[in-house]
């Protein structure tokens, strides 16, 4: 069995570690937002909350993920039908969800 040369490989793509950084900042948010959400006295507006507008930091980490697929499928646009598309995101989100929708009740059987 042969291996195929490096050249039939494109170079890979330079890494951003920066965006990592802003996505996990924004997770963290998320969080903070929610675990002071019931400190907050205006259960409406949220505006004496201490982390008063962590929502937002759900719509910044969803235009980062926006930004990283395009960048990752770039190269393939022109290439790639929409259904192509679709089924990559689907095998790539659906591996995860189907390994916790199946494991869980082997980890937890009692439940």
């Amino acid at each position: 069995m042969s291996t195929p040369s490096p050249a039939s490989f494109p170079a890979p793509k330079p890494h951003y570690a920066a965006l990592d950084g802003l996505r996990g900042v924004a997770a963290v948010m998320v969080v903070l937002f929610h675990m002071f959400e019931g400190s907050a006295r205006d259960l409406q507006f949220h505006t004496d909350q201490i982390i008063n507008h962590g929502y937002l930091s759900v719509d910044f980490f969803f235009m980062l993920s926006g930004f990283v697929i395009g960048y990752a499928y770039d190269d393939r646009w022109g290439n790639m039908t929409l259904w192509n598309f679709c089924k990559r995101r689907l095998v790539r989100l659906h591996g995860g969800h189907g390994n916790a929708v199946g494991g869980n009740p082997l980890l937890l059987p009692g439940l």
